[in-house]
């Protein structure tokens, strides 16, 4: 296939990145770079700040249909955009749940009132959510979700516990799969409830990760209420709701989240070029390696874009979580062997961003489908292999 850029597609680039430049060497100079993966509590209220300005000028929501507010931006465009986010050091986002997931969400399987309350929010940057799927034991088994919610009157009962609740300490809302009819199969009985974060029968309980911060949480729900028309979809329907929240996450973001690692890579080089380490054999080997799975990464990405289109979690995405979360563990591997002592206490910022990057990067092969669920997906889908024994 041609992996060029239109005329027209390389002008929304100028466009997109002249607005990035402008603003992050500008008056949001401060966050340029920070709040990434494992460092999202870094500067929160300037990157909220942040996240309104890009709802401000538009940039939010820019692959949602005119009619709700978008901009009914192309997928490439939208590549387009991640991309230039990426390069030009776009903090990590504070709305990205909403905007990612969330909304999509709405759009395609919510009401038009739901819509109408839900959507201009999270355009506007001013409302946060978070995300209520995983349970103690519902993991990679996401239908094994026990939580759950019995209706009374006009609102929905919460009782259960969710885990890993990325963001919850900031967020106003959070989407929840409960269990509503604990008669039905694993799969059925099982609904979509968007559920407001501050009242009484929710509690968050911060969990300290490896890094020393806590992005993660878990949350309880002991009472908490929401009204009856808070359901994405049908009653006892919420599987299919969830399954489509899953593809959106697995969406045009990922090659901006490769040019994340570029710039991580990048910085690893640098170190290994000025302590010394880049005259090692092997380690300049690792580096050229790593140089190249990223062109592989993108080439394959930019080809796999028309099933990305054609929307739904496919065997081609358990391809490309398999072989990023891969890389960027080895990335971490390689930037704490580069950086030797200067990994240890006392190192500069630039190394203890480095370090970071290390511990966060040892979760990429558990979160967002497990490597080994993702070779199962693989090999059944795929390869044809005998099913797992269940």
């Amino acid at each position: 296939m041609d992996l060029r850029f239109t005329p027209a597609q390389e002008r929304f680039r100028a466009d997109a990145r002249a607005w990035l430049t402008d603003r992050l060497e500008g008056r949001f100079a401060k966050v340029r770079g920070r709040g990434g993966p494992g460092e999202e509590h870094e500067l929160f209220d300037e990157r909220w700040e942040w996240e309104q300005e890009l709802g401000r000028e538009g940039w939010i929501g820019l692959g949602w249909p005119a009619a709700y507010g978008g901009r009914g931006a192309t997928l490439v465009e939208q590549v387009i955009f991640y991309e230039e986010y990426a390069r030009a050091g776009g903090p990590g986002r504070v709305g990205i749940v909403g905007e990612g997931l969330l909304g999509p969400t709405i759009v395609h399987f919510g009401t038009e009132a739901q819509r109408q309350r839900f959507l201009p929010p999270i355009l506007r940057g001013t409302e946060l959510w978070c995300q209520g799927y995983s349970e103690p034991n519902a993991g990679s088994d996401l239908a094994n979700v026990q939580t759950r919610a019995e209706r009374d009157g006009d609102e929905w009962v919460l009782h259960g516990q969710k885990v890993w609740t990325s963001l919850a300490q900031w967020a106003h809302w959070i989407f929840v799969l409960a269990r509503t009819n604990r008669d039905a199969p694993k799969h059925k009985g099982i609904s979509y409830l968007l559920v407001p974060m501050d009242q009484p029968g929710i509690e968050i309980r911060p969990i300290v990760q490896i890094t020393g911060h806590s992005e993660f949480n878990e949350t309880f729900f002991d009472g908490a209420r929401t009204a009856a028309e808070n359901v994405v979809g049908e009653v006892d329907g919420g599987w299919r709701v969830a399954m489509g929240t899953l593809a959106f996450e697995r969406g045009a973001s990922t090659l901006g989240q490769q040019l994340a690692f570029e710039n991580e890579l990048r910085a690893v080089t640098d170190v290994a070029r000025e302590n010394g380490s880049a005259r090692d054999p092997v380690v300049r080997q690792r580096l050229a390696d790593a140089w190249i799975t990223l062109r592989v990464m993108r080439y394959h990405a930019l080809r796999t874009l028309p099933i990305l289109e054609r929307g739904g979690v496919t065997r081609e995405t358990s391809i490309h979580k398999l072989f990023w979360a891969g890389f960027h563990r080895s990335l971490g591997e390689l930037a704490a062997d580069v950086l030797g002592a200067g990994a240890t206490a006392g190192a500069d910022e630039r190394a203890q961003r480095l370090v970071r990057l290390f511990l966060w990067s040892r979760a990429d092969t558990i979160y967002g489908g497990s490597n080994q669920i993702q070779r199962n997906v693989i090999g059944e889908q795929v390869l044809g292999l005998a099913k797992e024994p269940r």
